[in-house]
């Protein structure tokens, strides 16, 4: 048996391997003490012989779905070795790795989320290129594309696999970092991604020609990525793997992508300080009552589209479903009894799901004909929805009549297959009742014809059934009795009669568990050959559901349509932040507007005290955008969007000490990524940019990159631009798509009252003190940070001739001395417009250019050339 462990062992080396002892799963040596550790139970150890004594933990094998989850979450992956052979006391048992459980490939319903899918991913890398595919191999969702190396970031944190494939030569990506992804890396050879190897694995799985009908022509990495996955399953789950039908290829430029500190910024899925739910955007919206339902929205969420015409399409449907809560409340009582079919469905081609799921499948789809009945009101608007609704008649028939309405117990005990579906069945099933029924009135006859009044009728598994008499009334056994076994206060017998009904229980009851375990599989095989509509219908109803719970988020708290257009505007008429006003009382959250153009307002530098709303105002905006890009109502009075390729968010500090970044070396990298990456279609809201540094450097970074936005004709894009340097403001003087809006403060008595207001214009002060004192800062602090505040205020004051950028802070250029003789230093002005090629500048940039030079002319030290001496020469 030792032997045998260790054989398994060196195939598996890099998995926990659970081995089928009886009744336990033991594991040894490391991964004993890997188990006792993880599992917390007792580390034993047992005797191999010749002295040999190794490490030892076990688990019951009925408890195995708990253990197993826990060494999931730890990371682990688990290799099944189960008995393949009837123990007969004459050779070894026969064992065999039948599964290797990983994060990206468990079909156990305890281990999974079901409100999430649970992806496994696999990337390709090829310079600045990359192929991504991934299944959920609890649903048979296979999909893959190709996109630029730099988005591959972006598309993991839509996916949010539990586990990444990548080839064991290729340098991972920053977003494929084992350290640092939340989820578990996996190399494989390199030989598993070689595009024709991939190539070859898929066409042999689909059993084609080519794969041209999957769109993956020219795709090589794709390919690659599509095949590492489906080599991976070979390996791992060939039950999965034989289960992927199809295979989608997608174009990520279908939706707007999102980058992993976005969704973190704007809490999409996770809220608050310990990532709950119910604070972020998804728990405000979720109201649905499907697990398929809970994730197509949650996907919805994280794949805003870029197409007008689906977005509407989405948004006729809200808005329908929002007009009537009674129409909302017919849908939610048909949803209310569908279970999830997708995940039932994919157990039951795997020969997995137990009777009772499958009676719920039966129940989900009765649902199709009441639901279909609801949209068929709506007529023409919803034939989209009306058209998925397959009542899948053929399988609901086919389950009615084969399966009992409330299957009891496993396949084989009886209770599963329905009365009157086999003749064979029901026939065994009698016999088998009235040898039972034989059996269950021979105590009563026994005693009446023997005198025994204690005489009892029992069975084991060993003995069979017998009849048992004390040993007072052993001299009245009848003689037709035959001993089977002498007990301490008794003996136990049988007659030929008792021997013969026995053996039609345990006949009858042996056969009923092959035929009826072989009429289920029957079933389960048949339902599965009807995927493909039962999956479109499934589909359909979790359209419904995710729509439906829009319509409820909108009519629950007042949501509007937006008005969707290609143009360059964002205008919101008292828009609130969905979540925030979710935690506030009613009517206590303050409703602001916004109004953002490419033409006209592309920069809004919003200032103002801590506390007072500021970052609460950008990310409402975003999330408002995105709502509306979900095909959502959205939280606001009116909403007109221009619609947005991408959202980037610039906000809060985090460091990255694994990557030796500090949290200001994490700012710059993700501004710097959002401005080589924004669009003049793009919406971009960067809070606080140059904080993590000294006063001059923050402030000097953060009115380049305002400045860059504005000047450089390749963005363009739309901004929000938070910031405690209130010399920003001076932007909007000489920068003509720079305006300024800040928070609006009350100050009553020396207190300050923040009024959550966005007003027009600047702020000139950050009541930082007032904020340290809501806080509880001791009072001494607080008496100090007064007095120095004041000093600091009467210093810059005392530099009244210098320019207003100096007197608040802004780097001082260097003086100009004129020389007593000669000409006199040139002026940076002059050295600016010497530099400008007129050959190669656009119209647009050679009037931003303009602006800069005419402030540069205002700011600069010295004297300007329009003030030289008449002797001197320019």
């Amino acid at each position: 048996m030792r032997r045998q462990y260790l054989d398994v062992k060196a195939r598996h080396p890099d998995a926990v391997v659970l081995f089928r002892m009886g009744d336990f799963y033991e594991t040894f040596d490391d991964d004993a003490r890997v188990a006792a550790r993880d599992l917390e139970i007792v580390l034993t150890q047992r005797d191999m012989g010749g002295g040999v004594k190794v490490p030892l933990a076990g688990i019951p094998y009925h408890a195995l779905d708990s253990y197993l989850a826990r060494l999931i979450k730890k990371g682990h992956r688990v290799a099944i070795c189960e008995q393949t052979s009837e123990p007969d006391g004459r050779r070894l048992v026969d064992r065999e790795v039948v599964r290797v459980v990983t994060p990206g490939t468990v079909v156990e319903p305890a281990l999974l989320e079901e409100s999430a899918n649970s992806y496994l991913a696999a990337v390709a890398m090829d310079g600045n290129r990359a192929g991504i595919a991934y299944v959920d191999v609890t649903t048979g969702e296979f999909a893959a594309t190709e996109t630029p190396a730099e988005w591959v970031g972006a598309e993991l944190a839509r996916l949010a696999p539990r586990e990444v494939l990548l080839a064991a030569d290729a340098t991972a990506p920053p977003a494929v970092d084992a350290e640092r992804a939340p989820y578990l890396l996996t190399r494989r050879s390199a030989s598993a991604f070689a595009p024709e190897a991939a190539r070859r694995m898929l066409l042999d799985h689909f059993g084609a020609v080519t794969l041209e009908a999957f769109g993956l022509d020219g795709a090589p990495l794709a390919t690659a990525a599509a095949g590492a996955v489906a080599d991976y399953l070979g390996d791992t789950h060939k039950a999965a793997l034989g289960l992927l039908h199809g295979l989608r290829v997608y174009s990520t430029d279908s939706f707007m992508a999102l980058d992993p500190q976005t969704r973190r910024n704007l809490e999409l899925f996770e809220g608050g300080r310990r990532g709950e739910r119910a604070h972020s955007l998804l728990g405000v919206l979720d109201a649905t009552k499907t697990p398929m339902g809970a994730r197509l929205l949650r996907r919805w969420i994280g794949e805003p589209l870029l197409d007008a015409g689906a977005l509407e399409q989405r948004l006729d449907a809200v808005e329908w479903l929002k007009e009537s809560g009674s129409r909302r409340s017919r849908v939610e009582r048909c949803l209310a009894q569908v279970s999830d079919v997708e995940r039932a469905l994919h157990r039951m081609g795997a020969g997995a799901a137990p009777p009772r799921e499958v009676a719920a499948l039966r129940r989900a789809l009765e649902q199709a004909p009441p639901l279909r009945e609801v949209i068929a009101e709506a007529g023409d608007w919803l034939a989209w929805l009306w058209d998925g609704l397959d009542p899948c008649a053929e399988a609901v028939g086919l389950i009615a009549a084969a399966l009992a309405d409330e299957p009891q117990g496993e396949p084989g005990q009886g209770g599963v297959i329905r009365q009157g579906f086999s003749r064979e069945l029901d026939e065994l099933r009698g016999a088998s009742t009235d040898a039972r029924a034989y059996i269950a009135g021979l105590e009563k006859r026994e005693r009446e014809r023997s005198g025994i009044p204690s005489l009892k009728v029992g069975y084991n598994k060993v003995f069979g059934y017998y009849l048992e008499v004390t040993n007072p009334h052993l001299a009245r056994v009848p003689d037709d009795y035959i001993r089977r076994q002498t007990l301490t206060n008794g003996e136990r017998f049988y007659t030929p009669e008792l021997k013969e009904y026995e053996s039609r229980v345990l006949n009858a009851r042996e056969r009923m568990e092959e035929l009826e375990g072989a009429l289920y599989r029957q079933l389960c095989r048949q339902v599965a050959g009807m995927a493909e509509a039962i999956t479109r219908t499934a589909q359909a109803m979790a359209a419904v559901d995710a729509l439906t719970s829009l319509a409820e988020a909108a009519a629950r708290y007042g949501y509007v349509r937006p008005a969707l257009d290609d143009g360059g505007a964002i205008e919101v008429r008292g828009g609130r932040h969905p979540v925030v006003e979710r935690l506030l009382a009613a009517g206590e959250f303050v409703p602001n507007d916004l109004a953002l153009s490419r033409d006209e307002r592309q920069v809004l530098v919003v200032t103002g005290p801590n506390m007072a709303g500021k970052s609460t105002y950008l990310r409402q905006a975003a999330l408002i955008v995105l709502l509306a890009q979900v095909g959502s109502f959205v939280p606001a009075d009116s909403a007109r969007i221009g619609l947005v390729d991408r959202i980037f968010t610039r906000v809060g500090l985090q460091d990255d000490l694994g990557a030796g970044q500090s949290t200001f070396m994490v700012e710059m990298v993700e501004t710097a990524g959002i401005l080589h990456q924004a669009t003049g279609r793009s919406l971009v809201v960067l809070d606080e940019i140059g904080r993590g540094t000294s006063t001059y450097d923050g402030l000097s970074i953060a009115q380049a990159v305002a400045e860059h936005v504005h000047n450089d004709p390749r963005l363009g894009c739309r901004t929000l631009f938070a910031t405690h340097y209130h010399e920003l403001t001076e932007l909007a003087a000489r920068l003509p798509r720079v305006h300024n809006c800040s928070v609006a403060v009350a100050e009553q008595g020396g207190d300050v009252v923040f009024l959550h207001r966005i007003a027009p214009g600047g702020a000139d002060r950050s009541y930082g003190v007032h904020v340290a004192q809501l806080a509880g800062m001791p009072r001494p602090v607080l008496q100090r940070a007064w007095e120095l505040l004041a000093a600091h205020e009467g210093e810059r004051g005392a530099g009244a001739g210098q320019g207003v950028a100096q007197r608040r802070g802004a780097p001082q250029a260097a003086s100009v001395q004129l020389g007593m003789f000669g000409a006199p230093h040139p002026s940076p002005v002059v050295e600016e417009l010497l530099a400008l090629d007129l050959n190669a500048v656009s119209p647009i940039e050679a009037l931003n250019r303009l602006y800069a030079l005419q402030a540069l002319a205002r700011n600069a030290d010295g004297p300007s050339d329009a003030n030289l001496p008449n002797d001197a020469t320019p």
